[in-house]
Parts: C-alpha cells; sequence; structure tokens
C-alpha cells in the first residue's frame, strides 16, 4: 500500500526575508538555462514533486462556481508524474481531507479520491491534510528535510488556495520552488461586491503574485526540457 500520513503537528519557521512587494511587476517569465543550474532543477538534486489535491471532487465545477480553466491541468500533471516515476525521483501526493461533511472533498464522499490520472502506486507517498497548506498539520516539512530535498515542483488544484497557499510557504521555509502553470487550475470567484471573476483571471493573477516572489512559474514542456 502507499504510505499514507495523516495530520499531525508541524512548527513552521520561516525562512528568508519578506519583502513585502514583489520583486518585478507581476509578469510570468521563463528562466533562461543558466538560472536553472542555480536553482538547481536537475534529476542529481532529487527535486520532489507535489501533487497537491487532485482528486474527483474538483469535477464538480458546479459546487466550486460553475467554470474552471486549464481542462488539462490533471493531464499535465500525469505527464509530470510520469517522469519523476520512471526517474526514481521523490513523490508526494497531497489529499485534501475537508473537515465540512458537504464537501465533494470530504472523506465520507466519492470525491475525497484521487484523480485516475494520478492514483498513487505502492510505495509514494501520501499526505492528508485538512486546510490550504500541505505544510501546516503535516510532516511534509520534516520528510522534505530529512531526505535532504530542497527543490520542489508543485502542480494541482486549486492556483489561488491551496496551491498559492502551498507555495508561499514552501518558499518562506526556504526550497527552490517551481510552480506549473498549466498543471495548475481554478474556479471562478465571486467579488465582495458579487462581481464574477473568470477563472482564468483568478488563475493568471494568482500566479503573477507568486512568481518570483515565491517560486518561479513555468510551464510543463520547460520541466521536461529541463530536468
Amino acid at each position: 500500500m502507499s504510505s499514507v500520513v495523516g495530520v499531525s503537528p508541524t512548527t513552521m519557521i520561516p525562512v528568508g526575508e519578506d519583502t513585502g512587494l514583489g520583486k518585478d511587476s507581476g509578469r510570468v517569465k521563463t528562466p533562461t538555462g543558466a538560472n536553472i543550474i542555480n536553482m538547481n532543477l536537475n534529476r542529481s538534486n532529487r527535486p520532489a514533486l507535489l501533487l497537491v489535491d487532485i482528486q474527483k471532487g474538483f469535477d464538480n465545477i458546479d459546487y466550486w462556481g460553475g467554470q474552471r480553466n486549464n481542462p488539462d491541468a490533471e493531464l499535465k500533471a500525469s505527464e509530470l508524474l510520469k517522469i519523476w516515476r520512471e526517474d526514481r525521483l521523490p513523490i508526494f501526493h497531497i489529499q485534501h481531507c475537508s473537515t465540512n461533511p458537504l464537501s465533494p472533498l470530504h472523506q465520507s464522499n466519492a470525491g475525497n479520491a484521487f484523480n485516475e490520472l494520478v492514483t498513487p502506486l505502492t510505495g509514494e507517498t501520501i499526505i492528508q491534510k485538512n486546510v490550504n497548506s500541505a505544510f501546516i498539520g503535516t510532516d511534509l516539512q520534516a520528510r522534505l528535510e530529512k531526505d535532504v530535498i530542497n527543490t520542489l515542483v508543485i502542480v494541482g488544484l486549486t492556483t489561488d488556495h491551496c496551491i498559492s497557499t502551498t507555495t508561499r510557504m514552501a518558499g518562506n521555509l526556504g526550497f527552490k520552488t517551481f510552480l506549473i502553470a498549466d498543471a495548475t487550475a481554478t474556479f471562478n470567484k465571486k467579488g465582495i461586491d458579487g462581481k464574477n471573476y473568470p477563472a482564468e483571471l483568478m488563475h493568471e493573477t494568482a500566479l503573477a503574485s507568486l512568481n518570483e516572489e515565491f517560486a518561479t512559474v513555468v510551464s510543463t514542456d520547460f520541466i521536461k526540457q529541463n530536468i
């Protein structure tokens, strides 16, 4: 069976300086090959793939807002998972276990199960969480540090919630973090005035606020070419 890690206490120790401001205008940029070497994106450094909340419950688009972007996000994530498996690199499946019984992601509901495209194999680690960050209430940080993993590649759902929160904490904890734009997705949201904000806009603004501050935002193809 896969190794399932439930929620447990953890301590967050912020690493680095919080500038409070983005390092650039927020545009998503593609780093050069030289920068990739500096950021340790190579097999020898054993980067970990974090597949965050890629679960069946997100197929219920109406529940989450009625509109979604990046319909191929799960497929793109599965392509990277295939590479990680072939190269025997570290893999962590993050599973959201909602505390709301009405949520599709509650453990009593079928939607809590992983999407078939990324179903964990025997021996692959499953980290269960019940808040937005994969680091809160879990031993993810301890496992990464024990295995001397300092580089993360993050994919999954949803861009402006669990992906954003996990990515921000990863950056603050000092991990070199790559966020994969086309292997993440989100849903439309309503603003405080009732205005509807399209999923793609929510996705793009979330990525813009993360890029070059907490992570380097790249594409699936970029990872394939540089890993």
